[in-house]
This record gives C-alpha cells, sequence and structure tokens, in this order.
C-alpha cells in the first residue's frame, strides 16, 4: 500500500522561489508529469515537501544536462527502484 501523500501547503509562486525557478517552468513541469501538486477548490497549485525535492532533483538534472523527456525516465527508474528495494525489504522481513 502507498503511502499517503502530505497535503499541500506551498503555493507555486513560493515553490518556485524555494527552488530558484521561473512559475511558468514549474507549469511546463506539471504538464510533463514530472511532479502533481496539489490543487485548492479554485484549481491553485500547492506544493508539499516532497514536490519541492523533486523540483530541486528536477533543477539538478537539468543543471547536469538532462531534457525533460530523460528527466522523466531517471525518475521513473528511481521510483521503480524505490519499489523493489521496498518489495525485497518485506520479502526479508517475512522470512
Amino acid at each position: 500500500m502507498a503511502a499517503r501523500r502530505p497535503p499541500g501547503v506551498y503555493a507555486i509562486s513560493v515553490a518556485a522561489e524555494m527552488v530558484s525557478m521561473q512559475v511558468q517552468n514549474l507549469r511546463v513541469y506539471e504538464r510533463h508529469g514530472l511532479v502533481q501538486p496539489d490543487r485548492t477548490a479554485g484549481g491553485s497549485r500547492l506544493y508539499n515537501a516532497g514536490d519541492i525535492e523533486r523540483l530541486e532533483q528536477i533543477r539538478d538534472l537539468l543543471a547536469r544536462g538532462l531534457n525533460l523527456a530523460g528527466i522523466a525516465e531517471v525518475l521513473r527508474l528511481e521510483a521503480e527502484n524505490q519499489r523493489l528495494r521496498e518489495q525485497v525489504r518485506r520479502l526479508r522481513a517475512s522470512g
């Protein structure tokens, strides 16, 4: 079972400032599925601490020369790696 996502608390302008990015870049990353902030009833984006970490990771990967498709693949592989680590942990705990 996946852990519950902590609620978003940072408005897009605050999140952008925290990671030294432009607001429009955060919107692009969301369109590409790299980050999924919460939405208020009115549609405003709200970012949590995990989203901020993800944005920092995106920023760092961009600085290393990866494009958005490459970043998406890195993030996918990291998520798969984490899933497999958790599976191994559970198997070791049960056996």
